[in-house]
């Protein structure tokens, strides 16, 4: 009896892992080349990985075309239009998205491999984002509790347009979250940082100009000291040393931009 028993407990589970879902991975790129051989091989055991590429001018669709990769080549227009477009053209009904700077650990890979195992009673999870910046992990400075909706059903889900930190909507779905987090190499350097708050600026003018009446010192004043005090002080940036302060003047620098460039757009030039 006891034989017979373990026998049918290895049958069923044998059954269980036979019937797994697929799942499709997600990838927006341009100009990652750095990056893209990094993010693929932490997700080479998905089922598919599809690379969604504005037609980069580095070598990143060709360091991806050395792996079992899908390479479709698309105009960009905003984030959110990219990865509603993509999230369309993968064949599994679950789907993970993923930037190039992002890392799925091993811990993650077993988690969400196991979950695909179950009866999923939602349509999304949240993920966690261990983050680092200048050869270090950030823990404090706003990034601590830094999360993102990756792991979706691909016919429930899709993101909000706009042009920055475009997110999935989540009013009509059930959403929950995962407890193993995904590494982010969120800054090349101080460069690319400072580069990339220059186009999420531009892009949240566009964000902010409906809801925005007339920009005044309160925009291009106080909310940038807040933004200073909020992530230094309140966030804890001070204890990430110079990396934290760092961070919260630049985060700083970012909102007072977006609204200089708010003005530059409407061609007001007073104050």
């Amino acid at each position: 009896m006891i034989l017979r028993t373990i026998t049918k407990s290895q049958k069923e589970n044998d059954e269980l892992i036979g019937a797994s879902q697929p799942i499709s991975v997600v990838i927006t790129t341009f100009n990652e080349q750095d990056h893209i051989e990094g993010v693929i091989e932490s997700a080479i055991w998905a089922d598919e990985i599809l690379i969604v590429d504005s037609f980069s001018s580095d070598n990143t669709t060709e360091l991806a075309s050395k792996y079992p990769c899908k390479i479709i080549k698309r105009n960009y227009i905003s984030p959110a239009d990219q990865k509603n477009w993509a999230i369309g053209q993968a064949k599994n009904d679950w789907v993970l998205i993923l930037d190039a700077d992002e890392r799925v650990t091993p811990e993650l890979k077993i988690e969400i491999e196991l979950l695909l195992q179950t009866n999923i009673d939602c349509d999304a999870f949240w993920i966690y984002r261990k983050n680092y910046f200048m050869n270090r992990e950030i823990r404090y400075s706003g990034w601590q509790n830094d999360k993102v909706i990756r792991l979706i059903r691909r016919n429930s889900c899709r993101y909000n347009e706009v042009f920055v930190h475009e997110e999935i909507q989540t009013d009509k779905i059930k959403v929950s979250k995962l407890h193993h987090k995904l590494n982010h190499y969120t800054y090349k350097n101080l460069d690319h940082f400072i580069d990339k708050m220059q186009r999420y600026a531009a892009g949240a003018a566009l964000d902010y100009s409906a809801k925005t009446t007339k920009i005044t010192s309160y925009h291009l004043f106080l909310k940038p000291v807040f933004r200073f005090f909020k992530h230094y002080i309140i966030k804890g940036g001070i204890r990430d040393g110079l990396t934290g302060f760092i961070i919260s003047v630049i985060m700083a620098w970012g909102v007072f931009l977006r609204y200089l460039k708010l003005k530059e757009i409407r061609k007001d030039y007073e104050f």
